[in-house]
């Protein structure tokens, strides 16, 4: 089976660097404008179930059914959200944040460890359900966390979770031929949906 992890497409906060987190924005005029219709058609598309990601598969998957699917959102930055880097920088919060290696709990908001455990018991359960139905695709439309966090703990070749940072509209397509003997996603290539060429 292949599976895609495709991000969202641009929203404001996206354009303005801030962190976006849990609150619940749409797609702006620009990246919904910059977004391409693919060009295969699964029946069913799972979802984050924050307007950004919905949007986005509506666009990219007119004629598939859309699953939102709790666990896939992004992470909660707490406090953080709707700020950007440079706004906190005197933040003594944001700062013991980063220099921990941005891995504690964000103030009223998550851990990276947290959420990517989240994600990843969310991911895991879709997979083998796909798996067993014999599907021979799996997609997701979420989030740049959403696919880190899969992608660190199940990609091959291994790399570092900030390694797996892609941009609005594009994803990774992964094969699961390994995953019964070692769990493990290699890493077939990457697409965009912007743009040119969608898929």
């Amino acid at each position: 089976m292949k599976v895609f992890l495709i991000r969202h497409g641009e929203t404001e906060m996206n354009a303005q660097r801030r962190y976006q987190g849990s609150t619940d924005l749409p797609l702006s005029p620009a990246g919904r404008a910059m977004l391409r219709r693919a060009d295969v058609t699964p029946e069913r598309v799972f979802v984050s179930p924050l307007v950004r990601a919905v949007e986005t598969a509506a666009i990219l998957f007119p004629s598939s059914r859309l699953v939102t699917v709790e666990g896939l959102q992004e992470m909660n930055f707490g406090v953080f959200e709707g700020r950007s880097a440079d706004e906190m920088g005197t933040d003594c919060r944001y700062r013991a944040w980063v220099d921990g290696g941005c891995e504690g709990r964000c103030p009223g908001g998550e851990s990276r460890g947290e959420f990517c455990d989240r994600v990843c018991e969310t991911f895991v359960r879709l997979l083998e359900r796909e798996r067993q139905w014999g599907s021979g695709l799996l997609v997701i439309v979420a989030h740049a966390g959403t696919q880190m966090s899969v992608l660190e703990r199940f990609g091959v070749p291994k790399r570092p979770y900030y390694r797996w940072m892609t941009g609005n509209g594009c994803g990774f397509v992964l094969s699961d031929e390994d995953w019964e003997r070692n769990q493990t996603l290699k890493l077939l290539g990457e697409r965009r949906f912007t743009g040119g060429v969608s898929w």
